[in-house]
């Protein structure tokens, strides 16, 4: 696998665009982005667990779950288009239909997103006019594809992008993606708005469980704030001009782009971890020695969900005693005074507890480690072979100020 720069149109045959259509922003802030393959793709998706679900995630699960193929998505933010009601709905209908004909493709081959604040309708004026004028900016460039990037971003201070190649059977695969997300972040599903375009010819079915696989542990172990949004979306298109075999579940060859995926899928999540708002440190939890993966995952969740432990993060403070209690209720049984704990990061690495109880530690040195960027717990129960990583982010003084006069 080579690591490459860009995103969405770094597969072949993906142009983006991105564009200030004034959805909500009046301060020229780009607010709509649209991503289009020369060909149809063959989609997978992942959705948010909410109860209360917006619109254009409605939208997408019949397009996905329905549809033999889409060839193009369209983002705005700004407005969430959630709890608006049938009015919503009809926005997205308006919406598809738009692209559609601006595209010459049918309103069923449009996948749709909204980011924003909830509650608010669609300003379905200046949505059809930046859907009318996306498709003139469309582009192959990398340049095109940041600019899309940039389009769906809401709280972020940065726009998310990966990309990268993988050989299959001789032929360069390319995997880019884009994503947003900054609060409103919890693991339970696919976090926020992620998009990934691939040039791999794949059969639907593979996609669709690799790409379910994989969330498990990348956007599904990460979490700013413990709130799961309205709006939750990753959707993956395939257009198969890399011209490889069909990559069939169980193949050699299903293996390889999985790498590739989970690579592009695990770094876009841990980027929005890494951006959490208010955040000054990417906080990593690793969590070993676990009898099965799912004790892992509850585990390492349990810890980079307290709000009590991302403060102690955010303070440098090595109070590990806030690590063993997130662990102890996060419902799985482990035997507490089996449990090491270490702190890491690029300052080095650090034994705080070993077999339940504090070691003879520095705090000097816990402070030098606690201080970096990224900063990783490392918690092992001793009980067995299986692990498993959540990515989160320290709690800020700056995260209430930011949410705390949000729509205005």
């Amino acid at each position: 696998m080579q690591i490459i720069e860009g995103g969405v149109t770094a597969a072949k045959g993906f142009k983006a665009a991105g564009m200030a259509a004034g959805i909500k922003y009046k301060n020229g802030k780009k607010d709509m982005a649209m991503v289009v393959s020369d060909k149809p793709c063959v989609t997978a998706g992942t959705f948010t667990l909410n109860r209360v679900f917006a619109a254009p995630v409605k939208w997408d699960k019949n397009i996905v779950y329905n549809e033999a193929y889409a060839q193009a998505i369209v983002v705005n933010s700004g407005v969430a288009n959630a709890c608006t009601g049938v009015e919503g709905d009809e926005a997205c209908a308006l919406e598809a239909k738009t692209a559609g004909e601006a595209l010459g493709i049918p309103a069923d081959a449009v996948l749709l997103g909204s980011t924003g604040v909830i509650g608010m309708q669609l300003p379905m004026d200046r949505m059809c006019a930046g859907i009318k004028a996306l498709p003139e900016l469309l582009d192959y460039t990398k340049e095109a594809g940041t600019l899309a990037a940039e389009a769906i971003m809401t709280t972020d201070t940065v726009s998310k992008q990966v990309a990268c190649t993988v050989n299959i059977a001789g032929k360069e695969v390319t995997v880019g993606g884009m994503c947003k997300g900054a609060g409103m972040i919890h693991p339970h599903m696919a976090t926020m708005l992620c998009f990934i375009t691939t040039d791999a010819v794949i059969e639907k079915k593979a996609l669709q469980k690799m790409t379910s696989d994989i969330v498990e542990d990348s956007f599904n172990m990460i979490s700013v704030d413990g709130d799961t949004s309205t709006n939750d979306t990753v959707l993956v298109l395939a257009n198969g001009e890399a011209g490889n075999d069909s990559i069939k579940e169980g193949s050699s060859d299903y293996d390889t782009f999985y790498e590739a995926l989970s690579y592009v899928l695990t770094e876009l999540s841990k980027k929005i971890a890494g951006d959490g708002e208010g955040c000054t440190c990417l906080f990593e939890v690793q969590v070993k020695g676990a009898s099965t993966k799912e004790q892992a995952r509850i585990l390492a969740k349990s810890i980079v969900t307290s709000n009590l432990t991302k403060a102690a993060i955010f303070g440098h403070d090595a109070n590990w005693g806030r690590i063993l209690c997130a662990m102890g209720y996060s419902g799985v049984d482990f035997e507490p005074e089996k449990v090491d704990i270490f702190f890491e990061s690029n300052a080095g690495k650090l034994q705080i507890v070993k077999d339940g109880t504090a070691t003879d530690y520095s705090e000097e040195k816990a402070t030098e480690i606690l201080s970096q960027n990224p900063v990783t717990a490392i918690a092992d129960i001793k009980q067995g072979n299986s692990e498993a990583t959540a990515w989160g982010c320290d709690l800020t003084f700056d995260y209430i100020k930011i949410n705390a006069d949000y729509r205005s």
